[in-house]
């Protein structure tokens, strides 16, 4: 078991001690899960408020509190500080050394120095497998695939025909890159594609087939980027999908074919990002938003949870509702909505009003 003195946890996150006792650290807790052995991570108003009730002997806390008889540890950002100690006490997941016996490794791959390949992995034709990463059971690397140096798999990782990945990449759980677009055509236009025309379906397209359209492209994933559990990147038609350097995506998330996501960005889970959508850097895309395809959307812009975005927006946009539009829009609707409220329930006052003078103008006539 890890253990830490307050001062050295002090120094590791850049904080400040007000040190009342100095218990050995060997837990991370919120506060009324603490004992006297534990740093009580109180990050928030509320976690503060607990401290009066935790057995912790020492807290994390946010610039500028101090609790009497409580050794405090205060910083500046205290969910990044959270992000170091956390790191101090992360146990990973168990890797086995070099290549496991029931591991399926093709003659011509290329592996680097102190690369890990787990239970029943198996790696294509001619993929090359960058020094120091890691890839747990039951993974599947195909033909051409090269990935980069310190790479971490974990288990049911499928990678397709010469996907792409960079340096320091993390996989989780049953991650899909690579699997052919879902693009398809018709001989004749289709319903999608009349009613994008004429705003209606017109023909019987009863005996219509529909061709699936082969996906030649690949993936390329940059560098420092971590992909959530069952997570899918399918292929480029002809062109490939790209995901930039440091970008971030949740689990469940669906990225179509073609597109291209740019640097810094975080999708949060069941995202779904519909074929050849381009989308900035540095993008937050919040939990179930929703892309239309071919749409381009601005570097640093917020779309927010369950949106549903048809159309193209600018840099920096802040996008809301379904459809989506720009937030101030949003506003604007929900006062609209509000007036009409009040004006209806005005006219529902007047009503009786309004009936008398129309049957006293009907007599008149």
């Amino acid at each position: 078991m890890r253990s830490f003195t307050v001062d050295e946890i002090t120094q590791i996150v850049g904080g400040m001690l007000s040190k009342f006792e100095s218990p050995e650290i060997t837990h991370l807790a919120p506060p009324l899960l603490s004992d006297e052995y534990t740093l009580a991570l109180a990050l928030g108003e509320d976690e503060i408020a607990n401290l009066s009730k935790s057995k912790a002997k020492a807290a994390l806390v946010p610039l500028g509190v101090q609790i009497e008889g409580l050794t405090t540890i205060e910083v500046e950002r205290p969910r990044l500080a959270m992000m170091k100690l956390l790191n101090l006490f992360y146990v990973p997941p168990v890797v086995n050394k070099d290549i496991h016996p029931t591991a399926v490794v093709d003659p011509s791959a290329k592996l680097g120095a102190n690369v890990c390949i787990g239970p029943n992995v198996v790696i294509g034709a001619e993929a090359v497998i960058g020094d120091n990463t890691k890839i747990i059971a039951n993974s599947y690397i195909g033909s051409g695939v090269k990935i980069g140096t310190n790479c971490f798999f974990h288990p049911g990782v499928n990678i397709g025909d010469r996907v792409q990945i960079g340096n320091d990449v993390i996989l989780n759980h049953g991650v899909s890159l690579g699997a052919d677009g879902f693009s398809f055509v018709t001989e004749n236009p289709n319903n999608i594609e009349n009613a994008r025309q004429d705003g209606k379906i017109k023909q019987d397209n009863s005996n219509q087939v529909i061709f699936k359209i082969p996906s030649i492209g690949s993936v390329i994933i940059g560098n420092n980027v971590e992909i959530g559990a069952n997570t899918t990147i399918d292929r480029g038609t002809i062109e490939n999908t790209v995901v930039g350097d440091n970008t971030k995506i949740d689990d469940l998330v669906m990225i179509g074919h073609n597109c291209r996501i740019g640097k810094g960005c975080l999708i949060v889970s069941q995202v779904g990002i519909a074929g050849s959508c381009v989308i900035g850097d540095r993008v937050v895309i919040a939990g179930q938003a929703g892309l239309a395809d071919h749409i381009e959307i601005g570097a640093d812009t917020i779309i927010t949870a369950k949106a549903g975005v048809t159309k193209s927006f600018p840099e920096k946009s802040i996008i809301v509702g379904i459809p989506a539009v720009p937030r101030k829009d949003f506003i604007k609707q929900l006062k609209t909505m509000k007036d009409a409220q009040e004006i209806f329930a005005k006219f529902r006052k007047f009503e009786p009003l309004l009936k008398e003078f129309e049957e006293a103008h009907q007599e008149v006539k």
